[in-house]
């Protein structure tokens, strides 16, 4: 007989654990690929820092959101608007 020679049953364990590994990466770097290909403004909220990203832009951009929203009336719009315009 031919015992305790050649490939057993760790071996196959070893494979089986090999086999799991190669494809639960490439199925992960699948996942990753299509989620950065697919996420819009190169993965930033979609808030107003995103519409304007600097200054007194980025401030009447926040206030136009804030009015959108609801939070502040006309009058205050208005005024702040025209506080960042002037």
């Amino acid at each position: 007989m031919y015992w305790g020679h050649g490939f057993g049953w760790g071996w196959m364990m070893f494979g089986g654990l090999m086999m799991l590994l190669f494809w639960g990466g490439l199925i992960a770097l699948a996942f990753f690929a299509f989620r950065a290909f697919t996420r819009s403004g190169g993965g930033q909220s979609r808030d107003a820092s995103r519409i304007a990203p600097r200054g007194e832009d980025r401030a009447l951009a926040i206030v136009k959101e804030r009015y959108a929203k609801g939070e502040i009336d006309k009058e205050q719009y208005e005024r702040m608007r025209s506080d960042f315009l002037a």
